[in-house]
């Protein structure tokens, strides 16, 4: 498992898929209300008097940094502390970023919106940073300013998040120092619109067509084993209605249903298309030419087609592909996944009080690509404040989410300006009272894997109560068949239940039942669990697949009170690797998944597992709380 910057350099490793120990999170400014005040950034305030935005126990990497701050507003220093050093490791000025090294561009940067009428709340200066920075203990990360509320005349200005994975082991990974050599990442980031995966052992093939309207061609049709490396894409005459009229269809080896069936515009990141917008593996270069750099494996065949919709002008159509026909060893199918896409999620009405939902998938595989779309009703414009909302395997939580759909693409404070790009996301629209946006996010070091599903919701405003169309589509690569299985699944406080775990319970402090909401899409479905709290300990037994690679345990808990932290131990053994920890809270949406990783050093081999977790005080927090158990047996 690659970490840091060779995870952020290898492009052509993307098939291959995670084992299970692997997950990414999000920590940020979500209103715990539910509704549109995502602005409100802190965790607690350390013995030192910093404000502290992040903090996570056991190995990781930080791998996206964003915040909003009016310039003339008190500036903060972000500090990042490593693996429990009570010294910071690296300090950053938010008027920084893009300058001190290696948080330079294009790996880091800033945008500064526009003084946006008629409300004139602006400038505003959004930085960010895709800079990965691992460490194999834990991180927290500062500010030395109080991350809250939006009135500049207050001084105020607090949007921010941090998008990074966990690991179940330390193994491979180095803690981040700030010297490390960039140089190959800053030459691969500076080099949009180029393959950024090794060319050798490519044969080119280039096809010319002509395609009438509401015709069908086919582009390539290959058969054995290999992977196309790129796909270029030139159509002429070309103008953006062949960005939604045009749908590309791509087959590979035995799958019943396409793999990709979308409008042109969907794939490659932009479907508005005023203006061209390019990124590091797809997209649209100054000449009008189509790029695509996504590795797409195959073992049996491939094929790919255009289909014209409409009745419109002949159209000529040359593409130009990069086939890699001796990819035996380098894709093995055993540890690899097909280029997938979501069904594509047509200009779709939003509902009142629920989100889009863009894709879903079911399977294991990791997420690399996003683009959304909005579209308006009517004179009426469209919003981009609704959050972004991404479930991973059935969690009631979401683990990847956004403060707006533009703080999803890394940018902020509507889509003002456009076109904006960088190397690993962008958008384009008509400014900030726009009728219409398209965006789009590359997850390249920040991959988003999931072992049983993904469901990647939009909100239509800051509350889904906006009058406003969506569409959409997720690339990501992946299996049909499951990494995970639930193997068995412990009721707190159901009587039957802890019988059968053998469950005991020392100091307890309550036990009762719960009426709350989740964060997220159901923030107003009320749910009611019952439960029990300790200062002392929970011991229970559980069954597990013996053949396992290690197990995931997710526990329903309510997450009032911030700063959770338990010892866990696995037939009597300490889990070295981390503590289970959590330092944010909601006391309004009080619900709350949350997942443990357990290598397959305490679990491999046995049919049962003893688990005990112990309560360890942490900030404000007197005892330790559970309602549901889950545990998953990881398979791969």
């Amino acid at each position: 498992m690659p970490v840091g910057i060779e995870d952020m350099t290898r492009l052509d490793l993307l098939p291959f898929l995670e084992g299970g120990g692997m997950q990414a999170h999000y920590e940020g400014s979500i209103d715990k209300l539910g509704g549109n005040a995502d602005w409100d950034w802190w965790l607690y305030q350390d013995e030192n008097g910093e404000w502290v935005i992040f903090d996570v126990d056991g190995p990781g990497c930080i791998y996206n940094f964003v915040q909003h701050r009016y310039p003339t507003c008190e500036e903060p220093i972000f500090r990042f502390y490593f693996d429990g050093e009570l010294e910071p490791r690296f300090s950053i000025r938010h008027s920084e970023f893009g300058k001190k090294h290696p948080f330079i561009a294009p790996l880091a940067g800033f945008f500064e919106g526009d003084d946006i009428p008629p409300a004139g709340r602006g400038p505003i200066r959004v930085v960010r940073s895709f800079v990965p920075m691992p460490f194999a203990k834990s991180c927290k990360v500062t500010s030395s300013v109080k991350l809250e509320g939006c009135d500049r005349g207050k001084g105020q200005g607090g949007w921010g998040h941090i998008i990074y994975h966990e690991y179940a082991t330390p193994e491979g990974v180095k803690t981040f120092t700030g010297k490390e050599d960039y140089s190959a990442l800053l030459r691969l980031w500076n080099s949009v619109g180029k393959d950024p995966k090794p060319a050798s052992g490519c044969e080119i093939e280039t096809v010319d067509r002509t395609l009438k309207g509401r015709q069908t061609v086919t582009l390539i049709e290959l058969k054995g084993e290999g992977s196309i490396a790129s796909m270029h894409l030139d159509i002429n005459p070309f103008d953006s209605n062949r960005l939604r009229d045009l749908l590309i269809v791509m087959r590979w080896d035995d799958l019943k249903e396409p793999a990709i069936e979308c409008p042109l515009g969907a794939l490659f990141g932009n479907e508005i298309g005023n203006n061209r917008i390019g990124f590091l593996t797809h997209g649209q270069d100054a000449d009008g030419k189509f790029y695509f750099y996504f590795p797409m494996p195959y073992w049996k065949s491939a094929h790919i087609e255009l289909q014209y919709l409409s009745q419109g002008p002949d159209l000529h159509v040359k593409c130009e592909f990069a086939l890699n026909t001796s990819s035996v060893q380098k894709y093995p199918p055993d540890m690899c996944g097909h280029l997938l896409a979501t069904k594509y999620y047509p200009a779709t009405p939003a509902v009142p009080g629920h989100n889009s939902i863009i894709g879903v998938a079911e399977g294991r595989g990791h997420i690399v690509s996003s683009t959304l779309t909005a579209l308006p009703v009517g004179d009426k414009y469209v919003s981009c404040e609704g959050d972004v909302e991404l479930y991973i395997d059935d969690s009631g939580t979401p683990q990847i989410e956004s403060d707006g759909s533009e703080s999803h693409a890394c940018y902020g404070w509507g889509f003002v300006d456009p076109p904006q790009q960088n190397p690993a996301s962008g958008y384009d629209g008509q400014g900030f009272h726009t009728y219409a946006w398209s965006q789009a996010r590359v997850f390249m070091g920040d991959r988003i894997p999931f072992q049983k599903s993904f469901r990647f919701t939009l909100e239509a405003g800051g509350d889904n109560d906006w009058d406003m169309l969506h569409s959409g589509l997720i690339l990501y690569y992946g299996k049909m068949s499951h990494g995970m299985l639930l193997t068995d699944t412990l009721y707190v406080g159901d009587t039957a239940s802890e019988k059968s775990h053998n469950y005991k319970v020392g100091g307890q402090t309550w036990m009762g039942e719960l009426s709350s909401f989740y964060e997220g899409d159901y923030d107003n479905v009320l749910f009611t669990d019952t439960g029990r709290t300790f200062n002392g300990f929970s011991e229970f037994t559980v069954a597990i697949n013996p053949m396992n690679n290690g197990i995931h345990l997710r526990r329903r808990c309510d997450q009032k009170d911030g700063r959770m932290k338990a010892k866990v131990y696995l037939d009597g053994e300490l889990l070295k690797e981390r503590n289970w920890y959590f330092a944010d809270r909601n006391p309004h949406k009080r619900w709350l998944d949350h997942e443990l990783q357990i290598p397959p050093a305490y679990t491999y081999g046995k049919e049962k597992i003893s688990l005990r977790i112990e309560y360890v005080q942490s900030g404000d927090t007197k005892e330790w709380n559970e309602f549901q158990y889950w545990i998953y047996s990881l398979l791969n």
